[in-house]
């Protein structure tokens, strides 16, 4: 009995054409294979350090908008809030307290000052004086200009009566009615009178020019007595110390019925009717701070938009304040001395090469980054820009795509190649 065909079978080997191009491909494949693994070793070996990727932070370099900016914290203030100080030196009596609202023109204290009120009437006697001197002076000026007019009009008269003498002389001499001794001295008398005229005329003008110089340093010292107690009422009536706007009395500094100094803080008024946010910005960024430098705000109950309105010409604290005015209508709700956060906008730049910002940016002194590929992290002199709270600019040295650590870079030391692990 037959079981099966086993024994009449017999393997036939497949043609040379059939099984050429299968091994051909196997080979070139293996051949690749070889290659990449090869590539792959030899960059894996070129590594000059190993470091676990969970340690590390990356970024992608990518195109997109920039936008340089400073967070900053500020606090709400009022911004009209003049503080007042006394006037003079003496005893102030209070007549408001601390959170009480007030009119301008309210009185909110009065001071009684001795001193001041004793200088006050000296320098009113002064006056009084200077003016009456001064009205003494121009009466006495005005006689003497009427003397020296006196005595240069009867010079001029003297000399035209001299005239007529030499006249009737000459006609007299002519007719032999005279002698000629009598002529020449009527001659002479009259050319002594010109004379007379003349120098009364100039002496006439002198005397006007002498008494209106004389009016005019009287007239000067009684305005200068005049400015002096001006100021002086203008400090007595400072004595009584006013509200300069609508608010509510903010701080008091002093106790009623104390002595103060001359220039003492005694309150201040606050002017709730427009608010600012007031913020401290790092010394830093001073130099690029500008008047009009659009700002973010954040407040408690919401966001809102402002510009910079002041920037403070110095330094307090490693800081410097500058003042945010509100774009629209000021949001409802805030309160003197409320904490908000501030971002001001420094600079935009629509289209940028740009990567998230990281420790590596100031490890790495901003010079260099690491560039992962294949496992590989690769140092890469790189070209930075400016700089902003969230990404940095990037000029040259990367291209949007490629990929970066941007957190963990102290643990590579100097090396340049750093395999990256799982």
């Amino acid at each position: 009995m037959i079981r099966d065909t086993s024994a009449t079978d017999r393997v036939i080997a497949a043609p040379a054409s059939a099984r050429s191009p299968k091994r051909l491909l196997l080979i070139l494949a293996g051949v690749l294979a070889i290659l990449v693994v090869g590539w792959s070793v030899h960059a894996w070996l070129g590594a000059e350090r190993s470091v676990n990727g969970s340690r590390l932070r990356f970024a992608e370099v990518r195109r997109g908008e920039f936008t340089r900016d400073i967070l900053a914290n500020g606090r709400v203030v009022a911004a009209n809030s003049p503080n007042l100080y006394a006037p003079a030196a003496g005893t102030v009596k209070l007549a408001t307290r601390a959170g009480a609202a007030v009119k301008r023109g309210d009185v909110l204290a009065t001071i009684d000052s001795p001193e001041l009120d004793s200088e006050l009437e000296r320098e009113r006697a002064i006056l009084a004086r200077v003016d009456a001197e001064t009205s003494r002076a121009r009466i006495e000026s005005e006689r003497n200009r009427l003397t020296a007019a006196k005595a240069a009009d009867e010079a001029e008269v003297a000399r035209i009566a001299a005239a007529r003498d030499l006249e009737r002389s000459e006609r007299g001499f002519k007719k032999g009615a005279i002698a000629e001794i009598d002529y020449l001295r009527a001659k002479d008398a009259l050319q002594a009178a010109e004379i007379r005229a003349k120098h009364a005329a100039a002496d006439s003008e002198l005397n006007v020019e002498a008494v209106g110089f004389e009016q005019r340093t009287r007239e000067q010292e009684l305005r200068r007595q005049r400015a002096v107690v001006g100021d002086l009422e203008r400090r007595f009536d400072e004595l009584t110390v006013r509200a300069p706007v609508d608010g509510i009395v903010g701080t008091i500094t002093v106790t009623d019925r104390a002595m103060i100094a001359r220039d003492a803080p005694l309150m201040v008024v606050v002017d709730l009717s427009r608010l600012e946010v007031e913020i401290e910005v790092p010394e830093s960024y001073a130099d690029e701070l500008g008047i009009g430098m659009p700002v973010e705000l954040t407040l408690p109950n919401g966001k809102s938009t402002g510009a910079l309105a002041s920037v403070s010409p110095e330094i307090t604290g490693a800081n410097v304040l500058a003042r945010v005015r509100f774009d629209d209508a000021e949001p409802q709700g805030l309160r003197q001395n409320q904490r908000v956060q501030a971002r001001v906008l420094i600079e935009h730049k629509p289209d940028v090469v740009l990567v998230q910002r990281g420790p590596f940016f100031d490890e790495d002194g901003g010079r260099y980054a690491f560039v992962v590929r294949d496992g590989i992290a690769e140092r890469r002199p790189v070209k930075f820009g400016a700089t902003s709270l969230e990404a940095i600019e990037i000029l040259d040295g990367l291209k949007p795509g490629e990929r970066i650590v941007i957190a963990g870079t102290d643990a590579f030391e100097d090396a340049e190649r750093i395999r990256v692990g799982q």
